[in-house]
């Protein structure tokens, strides 16, 4: 300032500085009186330099800055030198309606110590304080949707478990009463395939998912059920399951169940015709990115004397059809100790065991 010719020119440069700034500004002295305004404040509020400049803050407009709380606030400014920052004021201002402005002032003490004066901002944050509310009020509303859904979900699994249990049961029930052997190994091995589908959809109900679910978990426990409703008390078969840990999708789950479901019902029903000690069926269950590959073999007599059921026998059917729905490729190797089958998808290098 030193650099003015009078007092006069630093004036005309203070109010030029002032104008420029965007958001309402005044500048007060110790008593709160206005010694100057910006141009962006009289607009925003609609008032003129005649009613404002001069005037005490508070008695501004309709009294709508005659707040106890920024009364005090402003009175602590001078003698503490302190500042304010982000003090909110709602109210509803003459022409303009209800507006939320956040309010930041600063004290400049000059070198008499005697002289100060108070910079005071104003910041209309209306718009982003009602975005907030509506995001507010809409996360709330999805949350909602939210717990709807969940319950829903739960409803349909109680269903859905029931409606397979009710199947299984009725399957179980023919099983017993018809006469022909055949027809009772078809509802048997039928009734397996809905429990392979009832397991599924158990263990996406237990680990309180949807679309991905815990493989190797669900697969021990698959192979589990497979054993102890197909091994009979006079056959020493173990099946054993080695599986990496890993998600995947729920309906991929379905359909390995259900390959796994055949290929074991398979080698419990053939690869064992004479009882003997060390019978062993082999699930394995590898994961490289999004490959995959899953063996199912035995040391059983292999195919000469037993193994996979006939070409178009049904659960070769279901099993190569299931096969290509995956977009795998199958490959079945058969020796006297036994048979292997592999279900690949893509290249995938195995270092698993897959013999037994």
């Amino acid at each position: 300032m030193k650099s003015f010719r009078n007092t006069a020119d630093a004036q005309l440069l203070a109010q030029a500085i002032v104008n420029t700034i965007p958001e309402p500004f005044l500048v007060l002295d110790a008593d709160f009186s206005v010694l100057a305004a910006s141009r962006s404040f009289y607009q925003t509020f609609g008032v003129s330099p005649d009613s404002t400049l001069g005037s005490i803050l508070f008695d501004l407009g309709s009294g709508q800055w005659d707040i106890p709380a920024l009364r005090e606030l402003l009175g602590t400014m001078v003698p503490s030198k302190t500042t304010l920052d982000g003090f909110e004021v709602r109210h509803d201002f003459p022409g303009l309606g209800e507006r939320v402005m956040i309010l930041n002032a600063r004290t400049i003490v000059y070198d008499d110590g005697a002289t100060s004066t108070i910079l005071l901002t104003f910041r209309d944050v209306t718009h982003s304080r009602l975005i907030e509310a509506q995001r507010a009020e809409l996360l709330a509303k999805a949350e909602d949707l939210l717990r709807q859904k969940d319950i829903l979900l739960h409803e349909m699994e109680h269903r859905v478990a029931n409606s397979l249990q009710i199947i299984a049961s009725i399957l179980m029930l023919k099983a017993r009463a018809v006469t022909s052997e055949e027809t009772r190994h078809h509802l048997q091995d039928a009734r397996q395939r809905v429990l392979s589908v009832a397991a599924v959809q158990s263990h996406l109900h237990a680990s309180e998912g949807i679309d991905r679910i815990e493989f190797s978990t669900y697969l021990e426990k698959l192979c589990s059920s497979l054993g102890a409703s197909m091994i009979g008390e006079g056959q020493s078969i173990e099946i054993r399951v080695i599986a990496q840990p890993g998600s995947v999708e729920s309906a991929r789950a379905v359909s390995l169940g259900l390959i796994v479901t055949e290929l074991v019902i398979n080698a419990i029903k053939y690869a064992f015709p004479a009882d003997s000690e060390g019978s062993v069926v082999l699930v394995t269950y590898e994961i490289n990115g999004p490959d995959w590959k899953l063996v199912v073999s035995d040391n059983g007599v292999g195919k000469p004397s037993g193994g996979p059921p006939e070409e178009g026998g049904l659960g070769t059917i279901i099993v190569k059809a299931l096969v290509d729905q995956l977009g795998a490729q199958m490959e079945l190797t058969s020796s006297h100790s036994g048979v292997t089958v592999s279900i690949t998808r893509a290249t995938f290098a195995s270092h698993m065991p897959i013999a037994v």
